[in-house]
């Protein structure tokens, strides 16, 4: 179906690329043939390193022509198998393209390319007193990948993900036309949202090339409060009454006791509350001392002497800062540290739904003898769990894995939720995606494909 890149084609991209930025055989690193999961594995017979724009739009005309497949790659922090290119063909790396190219502040708007990272950007805008919201665990990942995944994070609960912070985007259809969608402007009814059909496609309709970020004023105090509680259930019951008093969190984080342990033994650090079972970490911020003093205030009183808690620590030095979010930022790692091997499963339901999807999963543990360690974000009904093989052979997980996706997908399902929440589909996903969603609206995504990539060069395999 595909053309095998041969000669010929290395010698027309090398007629406007140097050599260094084109990579092939033994050149080619394996962190190319997969994402950082690391359970679907497909390797490239080209990567190119790319820097601008025009190098772009020239690889995908040729491309198109001699029908190429090409799969976009960032930092590769993905955990569905979006960047792995599953037809060979084109791995083009975007990370060289990396610069920030305006902050215009009477906008309140960032232009920069896919390739700058998350955590540069919070490093370039907070000094100069500006937020840009979305909080994504993996502060290494790119902006372009963002986008592609319309990643979420912790502070999705206050202020949505990265969809409602991208006011433009520069792309290169799989074509090689060059187009922007969207401007630097608050409100557009221009015509059909075609910037919003892009943010979330996973790299399988267009290449972002540039991307126009919302900014807002930095909030001046920002406090966290670590809640425990017996159970992890009775904290997870506890939190739309949370959100319902006009305590207005920024985040709202669940975990519980062994997903702890997990990061102590990851970090070499010890928790600052080592004796409670399950814990809610809620944030809070605000450009006024005495409004954030305030929610801070409501939210603790609700929690002790309304809500069964445990203990309230106010988490407001820098060594307890230090402490309590370099253990939550390592969930994912100490996790993969405690096992042979793992798969993630993330789902989205109703918030009022989370706790009964934590107690189904603990019955899945139990019905096919697995481990299952679990976080996320009790504000929004996100949760991750994690699928952990230990010492299971091959084969026994590769079957358990089937059938515990299958049911926790189902679940997800059943009570109103979705399959993903903010890792995006991929390639692991594709066939839930499908059963879920059915044939009308597969149908409709098909077309949208078509009418975007007709020769399906772009990231092929993927979503649809």
């Amino acid at each position: 179906m595909y053309h095998k890149i041969n000669n010929q084609d290395l010698q027309y991209f090398k007629s406007f690329l140097p050599e260094e930025r084109i990579l092939t055989g033994t050149a080619i690193s394996e962190d190319y043939s997969k994402d950082e999961m690391g359970t679907i594995v497909a390797h490239p017979e080209v990567v190119i390193k790319v820097l601008s724009t025009e190098e772009i739009a020239a690889i995908f005309k040729y491309a198109s022509e001699k029908l190429i497949p090409i799969t976009v790659r960032g930092s590769g922090t993905g955990l569905v198998g979006a960047c792995v290119p599953l037809y060979g063909g084109i791995v083009l790396d975007t990370t060289l393209m990396n610069r920030i190219l305006e902050l215009d502040e009477e906008n309140l708007v960032l232009v920069v390319e896919p390739g700058v990272l998350l955590m540069d950007i919070y490093s370039f805008v907070e000094p100069k007193g500006y937020f840009y919201a979305p909080d994504p665990g993996e502060k290494s990942a790119t902006i372009g990948g963002n986008i592609a995944t319309n990643a979420g994070g912790m502070r999705a609960v206050k202020y949505g993900v990265t969809r409602d912070w991208v006011r433009a985007i520069e792309v290169v259809l799989p074509s090689g036309e060059i187009t922007q969608l969207g401007r630097k402007v608050v409100k557009d009814t221009t015509g059909y949202s075609l910037k919003n059909l892009i943010i979330g496609s996973e790299g399988t309709l267009a290449v972002i090339t540039k991307a126009y970020l919302k900014l807002s004023p930095l909030p001046s105090k920002t406090v966290s409060l670590l809640v425990p509680f017996k159970t992890l259930e009775q904290g997870i019951d506890q939190v739309p009454h949370i959100l319902q008093s006009r305590s207005d969190p920024t985040a709202v984080e669940f975990f519980g006791r062994e997903t702890i342990g997990f990061a102590e033994m990851f970090l070499g650090k010890k928790f600052p509350d080592p004796h409670n079972q399950a814990y809610i970490l809620l944030t809070f911020d605000g450009q006024d001392d005495k409004d954030v003093k305030a929610k801070v205030e409501r939210a603790a009183d609700l929690c002790l002497n309304e809500l069964g808690a445990e203990d309230v620590l106010i988490v407001d030095t820098e060594e307890r800062k230090d402490l309590v979010w370099k253990a939550r930022g390592a969930f994912l790692e100490a996790i993969k540290a405690s096992t042979t091997q793992m798969d993630e499963c993330d789902v989205v339901v109703p918030r009022a739904k989370v706790s009964e999807f934590v107690k189904f999963t603990y019955d899945l543990t139990k019905k096919y003898q697995v481990r299952i360690p679990s976080f996320g974000h009790a504000g929004d009904g996100n949760l991750h769990l994690y699928i952990c093989k230990d010492d299971m052979a091959d084969d026994q997980f590769a079957d358990v894995l089937e059938k515990v996706f299958a049911e926790m997908y189902n679940q997800a399902d059943q009570m109103g939720g979705l399959i993903s929440g903010e890792h995006g589909i991929g390639f692991a996903k594709k066939k839930y995606m499908q059963h879920l969603l059915g044939p009308t609206q597969m149908a409709l995504m098909q077309g949208i494909k078509k009418v975007f990539d007709p020769n399906n060069i772009l990231n092929p395999g993927k979503i649809v």
